[in-house]
């Protein structure tokens, strides 16, 4: 498997893009970064797209390839999202006034955009791939994943504060080569870090003694994009073994 990382960020800025990985060059994660990084031929092959939830940086280029898809497709983009997540799109996205409902156009038997949702606790598939969802930490739904094809897995964590069921999934999944886990604010914003639902390096000491095994890379995204040097230096000073931080551009491949 091929994992490249359009957005790293969580937020926007010049040279951080939002939180979006590209999955053997077929399937999205999460949507931050896909068409300001793409070319249209690229986008042309994404036939799905997994949505860990409905923030905007995590869904902002799902309108935008809608748009560009319109007349270039013969069957839909499927947008696979958790249902609390699947109805926020419906509701706050595509409902005909922030942006057309493509998900009706150019008609409700052909659309452009296909909204699929998932259940929590039941595997799913998405072509190639096994997907487990599980509810993560966070004020919106939001979902952790472990993405499987063949005998190879990788996990992701969502968007999400200290939890259990993610390290649940994690620890049971065979053929692991690689955990994405986000990290948001520097540990002297805890507060801030704990009302919101996401991690410091503080409370990622506490996440990574979950995990069983030693032998998995640890690759960290969401920085803050106003944040990233003082959480780069935080990092340093906890010297933490095996444990990466993505940048928009890198690939990790297993």
């Amino acid at each position: 498997m091929r994992i490249r990382v359009l957005g790293a960020s969580g937020g926007e800025l010049r040279g951080h893009g939002s939180t979006c990985f590209l999955v053997d060059g077929r399937l999205a994660l999460d949507a931050g970064a896909l068409t300001s990084r793409l070319e249209l031929a690229e986008l042309d092959r994404i036939d799905h797209v997994l949505v860990t939830h409905a923030h905007l940086d995590h869904v902002k280029d799902v309108p935008l390839l809608a748009d560009l898809m319109v007349g270039r497709r013969r069957r839909p983009v499927t947008v696979h999202a958790s249902r609390g997540a699947t109805e926020t799109l419906r509701r706050s996205l595509f409902n005909g006034r922030l942006w057309p409902d493509f998900t009706r156009i150019p008609s409700a038997h052909s659309p452009v955009v296909r909204l699929a949702p998932f259940a929590y606790g039941v595997p799913f598939r998405i072509g190639a791939y096994g997907v487990s969802a599980v509810k993560v930490r966070h004020p919106v739904e939001s979902s952790g994943f472990v993405v499987r094809r063949g005998a190879a897995a990788f996990a992701i964590s969502g968007d999400t504060g200290p939890t259990t069921s993610f390290w649940r999934e994690v620890n049971r999944a065979r053929g692991l080569g690689a955990i994405l886990v986000e990290l948001s604010f520097p540990s002297r914003m805890q507060a801030l870090a704990d009302r919101s639902g996401h991690l410091t390096p503080r409370a990622l000491v506490g996440e990574l003694a979950k995990v069983e095994r030693e032998d998995v890379p640890v690759y960290l995204y969401h920085l803050k994009p106003a944040f990233r040097a003082e959480l780069e230096a935080e990092l340093a000073e906890l010297g933490l073994r095996g444990v990466t931080v993505l940048e928009d551009g890198d690939e990790i491949a297993f």
